[in-house]
């Protein structure tokens, strides 16, 4: 089954100039967006969003630029260092719930570990996804989760010069229930880690008066 709900995604910072504030009845998430290039490589990121960009950090103009070092650290044509790209927006899409996992929210810690490590991100990268979803996730009583492909990936396209020889996207929607449901649960891979490699996390949390039926 498909679910439609609005995505806000949101940065973890305290009044960014230029972002539009929280809108009511919308749900949070928070993609964000490393380059490994395998030497010190100037890069350009454009994303194209079936949805409205409220805030991007640094700025996205036309696109970002920036050279990125293989530690992941990305310098701006300022000098100004940074070690990501953040976007957020606004849409209405459908999501896919058709596979999933229904977890305990007190295990829902140890389950991330274990399913973050399967799609690919390193413990760093698996620390800060941790950190921005577990308050919002280990106080209910069940969390329905499902990680999103073409689903998420076909919304918001992603071209990078020069091209990546390794692209993870990590995508979380979810939904908190007060029973546990039945779902058939996902298969969990990623491709080895060669080369440039782009990794991006974010989610959405789905809420019953945003479903799609």
């Amino acid at each position: 089954m498909k679910k439609r709900c609005v995505l806000l995604i949101f940065l973890l910072v305290l009044a960014l100039p230029g972002c539009t504030p929280e809108l009511p009845g919308t749900t949070a998430a928070k993609p964000v967006i490393y380059l490994y290039p395998q030497e010190e490589t100037e890069v350009t990121v454009h994303l194209s969003y079936d949805g409205q960009l409220t805030c991007t950090y640094p700025a996205y103009k036309d696109g970002w630029t920036v050279t990125s070092a293989p530690d992941g650290t990305l310098t701006d044509g300022d000098g100004r260092a940074y070690y990501c790209l953040f976007w957020e927006g606004i849409s209405s899409q459908d999501w896919d719930l058709s596979q999933g996992f229904c977890v305990r929210g007190g295990d829902t810690a140890a389950f991330l570990e274990e399913a973050l490590d399967q799609l690919g991100l390193t413990d760093r990268e698996a620390n800060e996804f941790l950190i921005y979803w577990l308050p919002k996730l280990e106080g209910n009583a069940w969390n329905l989760l499902s990680f999103q492909g073409t689903a998420y990936t076909d919304h918001a396209r992603l071209t990078v010069s020069p091209r990546p020889d390794t692209v993870l996207r990590v995508f979380l929607a979810w939904k908190a229930l007060e029973e546990p449901v039945d779902i058939e649960p996902q298969t969990l891979t990623a491709p080895d880690r060669q080369g440039f490699t782009l990794v991006e996390w974010g989610g959405c949390q789905i809420s019953q008066t945003n479903e799609k039926e």
